[in-house]
């Protein structure tokens, strides 16, 4: 027997997806998530126009064993993390964000014959180093908790998640994120309604980037100020002079000055009332002579005590 150990030593390459993987990623889905409908060619194929760099893969020996999915997005456009298909763009993620502040994963899968073998871990850790790369705060995930399915008739999924990261019990993919640096953020139901071994639950972890430089280090003054507006609750009853709609206008801005507003707010056709003023008259004519009032009201707007 030969004692050289390179023969036993098994080449593992770490790199990025091509279209040219499509039929091993379908193949690897399969075995992975029965049950799910693997991705469509289409989608892989957006995947890797929007974003490249954020879709990995691992080969031991030129065979492609271990895969990964991931966008960029804000953390605070997404503070739920509650819909996969959403957050995802149904796997196209047409809405990756490059100027966005987080790492999102929707997918990692290893081969079920190469596990033990610490893939993912090697995945994450790819991922990790986009974050730093790319100067990102967090990396989120939605996780399976496969584990549930041997448990659900004795405890509930939040029971379950309890005594996974307490490490009562085992579960296949939260402890391996656990494992991996993340933390729980919360328990989503109805996440993935087809992951029926999850009881359609998934965890949303977080890796916090410690390396993460924030881009404005501190906030000199708020970014509005605020405003005060006096909205008008207008008395649209009948008037007999031009007079007399003046001085009612006069009172609320007088009250809206008083209690310092910056803006006041009248009703958008408060002015109708003035057809009070118009006789006797065919509507259509009686818009005409309130369209000819516009001058008057102009002028009586910007005299001061509008102002």
């Amino acid at each position: 027997m030969s004692s050289d150990p390179n023969l036993f030593e098994k080449k593992v390459t770490v790199r990025q997806i091509t279209l040219a993987d499509f039929d091993s990623l379908v193949a690897l889905q399969l075995l992975c998530f029965p049950g799910m409908k693997p991705w469509k060619r289409e989608q892989i194929a957006s995947q890797l126009h929007c974003f490249p760099e954020g879709q990995i893969c691992v080969e031991v020996d030129a065979q492609l064993v271990a895969s990964s999915s991931c966008l960029i997005l804000d953390d605070d456009d997404h503070s739920d993390w509650n819909d996969w298909a959403e957050i995802s763009d149904h796997g196209f993620i047409r809405n990756h964000n490059p100027l966005g502040d987080t790492l999102y994963g929707i997918e990692i899968m290893v081969h079920p014959g190469s596990r033990g073998m610490r893939l993912a871990r090697r995945l994450y850790e790819r991922r990790k180093e986009l974050c730093r790369s790319l100067n990102l705060a967090r990396m989120v995930i939605g996780g399976r908790i496969p584990g549930f399915a041997s448990h659900k008739q004795a405890m509930t999924a939040p029971e379950f998640v309890r005594r996974v990261i307490t490490k009562e019990l085992f579960d296949p993919v939260l402890t391996t994120h656990l494992a991996n640096g993340f933390v729980l953020r919360q328990l989503t139901p109805d996440y993935l309604p087809s992951d029926e071994d999850s009881g359609g639950y998934a965890t949303c972890l977080e890796w916090p980037n410690l390396d993460f430089v924030p881009k404005h280090t501190r906030r000199s003054r708020r970014a509005v100020e605020p405003v005060r507006v006096s909205v008008v609750q207008y008395p649209m009853k009948p008037i007999v002079s031009w007079e007399e709609f003046e001085r009612q206008c006069d009172f609320f801005v007088d009250v809206a000055a008083d209690n310092k507003a910056d803006f006041l707010l009248f009703p958008e056709l408060f002015t109708l009332q003035l057809l009070s003023l118009v006789k006797g008259t065919r509507p259509g004519q009686a818009a005409r002579a309130l369209a000819e009032m516009t001058p008057r009201y102009v002028d009586s707007a910007v005299r001061p005590r509008f102002t």
